[in-house]
């Protein structure tokens, strides 16, 4: 089963320094029924005015991954760790309780724009607290992932993240692990398709929920860009 999360129907917010759209609970934008899903948390999509910061925090133990789309960034922790990040690369933050983190962007001109996943980490799994790597260009990519296969970010968690760049009319087909995954528009029109053929149409921002398919196919309608995360647990 495929249920459609557009782009219009996603929390708003706009602070003047940040702009945001939030696919699950967050902030002020608060619905009881979207909480998150499985071990997803949070998925926002958020522009960060030039020179703008979000000034240190602390996190429930969560992985943080931030794509960036646009811009450069900065990231620090309390324990003195700090790593940059530019348009390309996908962050990840293995939070801990008691340590708070910050973001600036760093360009004075530009905004920074990026996508934020939080993901629930196993209480037992211990990583590296900052990893990061360069998207390639690729059809697809594993981004994140259990075991770090193919040279993918460690997640403390049973997920596996996929970054995908079609032209028009190309597809491709996943085989997933479990019951529930969740697409997501970063940029362009796609068709996602169940062996069943139940098929649903995605514009650009658009999100889906995938329940108790165990293939899918994605066929790009117009040049894109997106994101698998296959949420078995």
């Amino acid at each position: 089963m495929i249920t459609t999360r557009t782009a219009k129907q996603c929390g708003q917010a706009d602070y003047g320094w940040l702009q945001a759209r939030y696919t699950f609970s967050f902030g002020h934008y608060f619905d009881p029924k979207l909480l998150g899903y499985a071990s997803l948390r949070v998925l926002n999509q958020e522009v960060l005015a030039p020179g703008a910061a979000f000034q240190p925090r602390t996190y429930p133990k969560v992985d943080i991954l931030n794509l960036i789309l646009e811009g450069e960034a900065e990231y620090r922790d309390s324990e003195g760790n700090h790593v940059q990040a530019k348009a390309g690369d996908a962050l990840l933050l293995s939070t801990q309780p008691g340590i708070s983190y910050s973001e600036h962007n760093l360009n004075k001109d530009k905004s920074l724009t990026r996508m934020q996943l939080w993901l629930d980490a196993c209480p037992e799994r211990e990583n590296p607290a900052v990893q990061k790597i360069t998207l390639a260009e690729a059809a697809r990519q594993l981004i994140a992932s259990p075991d770090g296969a193919e040279q993918s970010l460690q997640l403390r968690q049973q997920v596996w993240l996929h970054h995908i760049e079609l032209d028009k009319g190309e597809r491709l087909d996943f085989t997933l692990h479990g019951p529930r995954a969740y697409l997501q528009s970063i940029h362009g029109q796609f068709h996602a398709v169940t062996p069943a053929e139940e098929k649903e149409a995605l514009a650009c921002g658009d999100g889906a929920f995938i329940r108790d398919e165990a293939n899918l196919t994605i066929v790009a309608d117009t040049p894109l860009r997106a994101l698998l995360i296959d949420l078995p647990v």
